[in-house]
Parts: structure tokens; C-alpha cells; sequence
């Protein structure tokens, strides 16, 4: 695909209102096929039209520039395996492909991109959602088409929006409530059969303790918390010290060095540990596929 096409392309999609993000190669170091100054597209369901250097890569780069999309905000990924000093501002991965060489790719997202379902028809709902369009973000309307979900039900139907959430699709669910009311809330989540891992999608209260009385400051409140989410600054799970030992990715069957390994995932309180964007990207989208893999492999070692 040249130029050209990428660019027609691009007004296609931006016509459509249809979010997506150039890529371009800035920098590539031998051994890579990746040269200088190539392009591709990378589309919001995770599709890539155009070249960018080894398919090795790829994972990586349509990854990164779908997170890209999703926090609209460009940013600079770079892709090796040489072990140098981190730059200010510039995303590393690990260069899967056995060339081993170094390729560097700016990547700046374009058009609306859904980030955020609010539920509820309350006063704070109608906030929340007034703020999320003055920050710009797309409102989804079920809890399955955006990756952050707000609930804010505040007693109105608190159960059954709760529960379509932390079912859906999103990977954050934040709600509008005491810490009271929440772990009472999950109770009752339980009893309806929802597990562990969907519950620990679950963020309430929703912001920090600002003493918000009104529905436009609980809303406020409520959209900092939404926020901190979107810019991946929300409760990070906290990674393990330097754990020492083998553990076999369950999606590749890799063997990974657990004090070195690029990504860790909690998934039903067990660590799991990833070797590469890919493998961690897949995980997170089926993690009980590959814990029952994982959990086989146990039982026959």
C-alpha cells in the first residue's frame, strides 16, 4: 500500500468518524527489515493495512497503537533488544524477531475513539456524561463497546447495571459508591454467579475523597477517576519483587525467566508471566482460556 492509498485511506476513515492511527518508522538500526520513513494503518478493531518492517513486530506495533487510539495521544515505541538506558518518553518493547535489530516507530492516533460507558439516569450520570464530551471522549452506549465503564446508578437499578458491566467487555468498571455499599455490592455480585476475576475489574468509590456533596461534583469527582483510568495511572497492580524461577508461558509454551520477564498479569490470584506484547495482549483478552492451559500443564509436569 503506498502513501497514496494510506492517505486516501485515512479521509475514508475520518469521514466515517472511524478512529485509527499512522504508524511510521523513524528510526531502524541492521538487522531489520524496517526502513526508514514506512507507514501503515492501524485500525480500531486491531487490523493493520500497509508495511512496517517483520511480522515479528507486528503484535507489538498494533498493540501499541491501539493503546494509542484509546488514550488518544500519540507516542513514541521503541522495539529491541538492547538493554540501554530508558528514554524519557519513549515506550520499549522486546524485539521478538531473530535479527535482533531496532526499529523505532512514531504513532499518532486520529478520530473519535470510544473510551467510556456511563450508566444510570441520574443527576451525576448526565454530569458524567457532559464531562466526558467537553474532554472529548466518545460515549458508548452498552458496556461492551468501550473499555471503561462508569456506573452511576446510585440506587437506581445498582444491581443489574453493575453486573452487565463487570461481565462486559470493558477492563475497568468504576462506580459511584462507598466502600460500604461496594464490598456489599460484590456480595451480591457473588450470589449471582459472577467470579473473581470480572470483580476485580471493579474500582468504587470511583475517584479520590473530595468531600463531593452535588451531582455535578460527584460527577466531577467520579470523571477523575475515569480519567486516571484512560491514562493507565489508576491502582496499577503491583508487579512481584524479582521472583526468581521458570514459568511457561501458557500462551506460546515459552519458558520465561520470571525476574525478567517483560509483562506479569494477576488473573484469579496467580501471577503469570509474559515474554511479549502478543502473548500478554492474549491473555488478557481470554485469561481463564490460558489459566485452564496453564493449570493442564501443572497436572502433567
Amino acid at each position: 500500500m503506498t502513501t497514496h492509498d494510506l492517505l486516501e485511506l485515512m479521509r475514508e476513515l475520518d469521514a466515517r468518524g472511524e478512529a485509527h492511527a499512522l504508524v511510521t518508522v523513524v528510526r531502524a538500526i541492521a538487522p531489520t527489515s524496517a526502513q526508514v520513513g514506512a507507514r501503515a494503518l492501524v485500525l480500531a478493531d486491531g487490523s493493520l493495512d500497509g508495511w512496517i518492517g517483520g511480522g515479528c513486530a507486528k503484535d507489538v506495533v498494533i498493540g501499541a497503537a491501539l493503546a494509542a487510539i484509546e488514550a488518544g495521544e500519540p507516542r513514541l515505541v521503541r522495539i529491541t533488544n538492547d538493554h540501554l538506558q530508558d528514554d524519557l518518553g519513549v515506550e520499549q518493547h522486546v524485539m521478538t524477531c531473530a535479527s535482533n535489530g531496532t526499529v523505532e516507530l512514531f504513532i499518532q492516533p486520529f478520530g473519535a475513539r470510544v473510551s467510556l460507558c456511563v450508566l444510570g439516569a441520574t443527576p451525576a450520570a448526565e454530569e458524567a456524561r457532559f464531562l466526558a464530551e467537553r474532554m472529548g471522549l466518545r460515549l458508548a452506549e452498552s458496556p461492551d463497546a468501550a473499555p471503561v465503564v462508569l456506573v452511576a446508578t446510585q440506587g437506581q437499578g445498582d444491581e443489574p447495571a453493575l453486573e452487565a458491566a463487570l461481565r462486559g467487555r470493558a477492563h475497568t468498571v468504576l462506580m459511584i459508591a462507598s466502600r460500604r455499599k461496594a464490598e456489599a455490592l460484590r456480595e451480591s455480585m457473588r450470589a449471582r454467579g459472577v467470579g473473581e476475576a470480572e470483580l476485580a475489574k471493579l474500582q468504587a468509590p470511583a475517584g479520590p475523597d473530595a468531600g463531593a456533596k452535588a451531582p455535578a461534583e460527584v460527577a466531577l469527582v467520579a470523571m477523575v477517576g475515569v480519567l486516571a483510568v484512560l491514562r493507565r495511572r489508576a491502582r496499577p497492580a503491583a508487579r512481584p519483587a524479582a521472583p526468581q524461577g521458570k514459568f511457561v508461558n501458557p500462551v506460546c509454551g515459552a519458558p520465561i525467566d520470571m525476574a525478567t520477564a517483560l509483562h506479569v498479569e494477576r488473573h484469579a490470584g496467580e501471577s503469570y508471566y509474559f515474554c511479549c506484547d502478543g502473548c500478554w495482549n492474549a491473555f488478557r483478552q481470554d485469561p481463564e482460556k490460558y489459566a485452564a492451559i496453564h493449570r493442564a500443564s501443572l497436572a502433567r509436569a
